[in-house]
């Protein structure tokens, strides 16, 4: 069975940085895309940014130019580096894979707190 673990989160003031990591377990296959979302209190969950094939990377008007998401080469490890931080980044933080054809598998979610 494929899981995914993240971790990274924490409490970080406003300003600041930290950087997710998400890895999978359960198959040696390369998954097509990997994603990150987050989840406020009594908010929808929102997609943050995805890349495909290791390289291309899309990502949502609300984090570009303060998110970035990698991959680690050849490994089914993705990587979420945040910057400037604000309130508002405050969230449960979902890793997300998929295969070509399949259903999207989810993480069980890291919380990240911005607060002074």
């Amino acid at each position: 069975q494929v899981q995914l673990v993240e971790s990274g989160g924490g409490l970080v003031q406003p300003g600041g940085s930290l950087r997710l990591s998400c890895a999978a377990s359960g198959t040696v296959y390369p998954f097509y895309s990997m994603a990150w979302y987050r989840q406020a209190p009594g908010e929808q969950r929102e997609f943050l940014a995805r890349i495909v094939s290791g390289s291309i990377s899309t990502y949502a008007d609300s984090v570009k130019g303060r998110f970035a998401i990698s991959r680690e080469n050849g490994k089914n490890v993705v990587f979420l580096q945040m910057n400037s931080l604000k309130s508002e980044d405050t969230a449960v933080y979902y890793c997300s894979a998929r295969f070509r054809t399949g259903p999207e598998t989810w993480g069980q979610g890291t919380q990240v707190t911005v607060s002074s």
